[in-house]
């Protein structure tokens, strides 16, 4: 089939629950995908910050041929080798004791969200505790982690959301004082928000967020779906603050493409929360998913991704600034590692328009909220990459 008899099929029998772009991806090779016309396209989105270690990346794929080859799928009735090397793998790269595997990020909220619910009835036997999540925040869109997000343009199609959250300012430390009571059990926040138009969190302010759960008892959830797994330049974001949380969730990049997350917690909080019957999934940390979460953690390490991130993360961020001074359509310029993103004068342009300019010429970027476009390179971008996306990006803000 042409690529548009493909498109036409597809809205014939796919749910429309997203506007896509009319291509048809159909391989990849490092850095670059190619539709099924041929056509070559620069990723600098790594299927929203997925693809860590680019694409076709043959010791990945080798090991995951081997595991499929071997064992695909088991109940968690039973031990699984290489889910168990997995667990081993990210509780040291995460500092966190425990762990447990899910399908997807949304998933590891969820669990994240149980637990931390699981653990206050525990010390009270109360169900009326409080969750204080951050506005313009994004979790997921499954109830709960729906319920923690802090947009109410996802959320008012889906009411009412699960109880008792309630909204604090991103790095405004008072706004979340005010909101703490005797009841709140936990705070939620992603160490840099992504889907809001890229906001890393201020040292005081998540500093701040890590004494309050301290003196008051309350469970801090990090949520680095998105900004970790190396993207920040080092493998998680949160290590950047000298802190750490009770619980974490992560997800995309810890699997790069096989449908795996996780949520991870400290021994503390394990063994006050969650028992057998509390929890379950069927699929999550099936021997597949173990295989790709422990291979890639390898891969890192050998392929000296984090070296790199702090390499090409600073010429990226001299190269946008050096876009901002150029042009007056955009008003600046934010972002942490290879986390980015430019902010535009939308009465000027629009990034979503950038976009499609910038598709149209074989470069592949995304938004993140109404005013940014954001960079979500595969980790293995070299400067090279960057000039040439640059290149691009010129030409789309000059026309």
């Amino acid at each position: 089939m042409s690529m548009q008899e493909i498109i036409n099929a597809g809205e014939e029998v796919l749910l429309h629950t997203y506007n896509r772009y009319p291509i048809v991806l159909d391989r990849g090779e490092g850095m670059y995908l190619y539709d099924a016309d041929g056509k070559k396209y620069l990723d600098f989105c790594a299927g929203i910050a997925v693809f860590a270690l680019g694409y076709n990346n043959p010791d990945y794929n080798d090991a995951i041929h081997a595991q499929v080859d071997k064992l695909l799928h088991t109940s968690n009735y039973y031990y699984s080798e290489p889910t168990i090397e997995a667990a081993k793998k990210l509780t040291e790269a995460t500092g966190m004791d425990r762990v447990f595997f899910t399908n997807s990020g949304a998933e590891a909220v969820e669990g994240a969200i149980k637990t931390a619910r699981k653990y206050a009835y525990l010390k009270d036997g109360s169900t009326d505790h409080e969750i204080i999540a951050m506005k313009h925040s994004f979790h997921g869109r499954t109830m709960g982690a729906l319920s923690v997000t802090g947009n109410e343009k996802y959320q008012q199609p889906f009411m009412p959301m699960i109880g008792n959250i309630r909204f604090a300012d991103f790095n405004d430390l008072s706004s979340v004082k005010a909101l703490v009571n005797d009841k709140t059990c936990a705070i939620i926040l992603e160490t840099l928000q992504g889907e809001g138009g890229i906001h890393p969190a201020d040292p005081y302010f998540l500093k701040g967020i890590r004494k309050l759960c301290d003196d008051n008892g309350i469970l801090l959830i990090l949520d680095e779906i998105q900004c970790g797994m190396g993207r920040s330049g080092k493998m998680f974001a949160f290590e950047h603050y000298g802190i750490k949380p009770d619980i974490l969730t992560v997800a995309k990049a810890v699997g790069c493409g096989v449908p795996v997350g996780a949520f991870l917690m400290t021994e503390a909080v394990a063994k006050s929360s969650l028992v057998p019957g509390d929890h379950g999934t069927t699929y999550g940390g099936n021997p597949l998913a173990g295989c790709a979460v422990s291979t890639v953690l390898d891969l890192f390490r050998q392929n000296h991704i984090l070296e790199n991130v702090n390499e090409v993360s600073k010429y990226l961020t001299a190269q946008l600034e050096e876009l901002v001074m150029q042009h007056d359509c955009l008003i600046g310029h934010r972002g942490l590692g290879l986390m980015q993103g430019l902010i535009f004068d939308t009465n000027k342009l629009s990034p979503g328009e950038v976009v499609k300019r910038a598709l149209d010429k074989g470069l592949i970027l995304i938004t993140a909220g109404a005013d940014v476009v954001r960079f979500l390179p595969p980790l293995i971008v070299s400067k090279q990459h960057v000039d040439e996306m640059i290149e691009i990006l010129q030409k789309c803000l000059q026309e």
